[in-house]
């Protein structure tokens, strides 16, 4: 009897699949509940962006065997990419998904690297990049400062945000 683990496969994920992926981001979001209790009631990302981001091949999700259990989600942003969202089902944590899924894309990250914005003291948040390599951006680049004009207009706690970025 074989107990190994189903091996989990990186794709670029398919239009049908964007409200399995939105429902996987509601999952995750669950996290913050007694945290930051409107992250968890935050809808997900619309489906029109998403269905735009595999429509450009900026979407990767994980799979064990038909299931999505992750996904990663980038843009351009100067010279790099921008991590948009990335979500991996709370059941499966601790295996290392989301760090293979920043992997993955960040192999195509370019000269830039890849660069996200989070949250500064939440655990699997800043914490957690910053074991996978990301740093503290102490300037934000102009692309950046776009971006969180953007979570302003989100309603986004920005003080309890940080910038990081990972080099390829």
């Amino acid at each position: 009897m074989n107990s190994a683990p189903s091996p989990i496969l990186l794709r670029p994920a398919r239009v049908v699949e964007v409200e399995a992926i939105r429902a996987l981001e509601r999952a995750s979001a669950q996290r913050f509940l007694g945290l930051m209790d409107a992250i968890a009631a935050d809808e997900p990302t619309p489906a029109p962006l998403l269905v735009r981001r595999i429509v450009e091949g900026r979407l990767l999700v994980a799979e064990i065997g038909e299931a999505i259990i992750g996904f990663v989600m980038v843009r351009p942003l100067e010279d790099g990419l921008y991590v948009e969202q990335l979500d991996v089902l709370p059941a499966v944590a601790g295996r290392r998904i989301g760090a293979t899924l920043l992997d993955a894309v960040g192999a195509r990250a370019g000269a830039g690297g890849l660069m996200l914005s989070t949250f500064r003291d939440v655990p699997w948040n800043a914490p957690y990049y910053a074991r996978l390599g990301f740093v503290e951006v102490s300037q934000l680049t102009p692309g950046m400062a776009a971006i969180r004009a953007e979570h302003l207009a989100r309603g986004l706690d920005e003080d309890a945000r940080v910038f990081m970025r990972r080099m390829s």
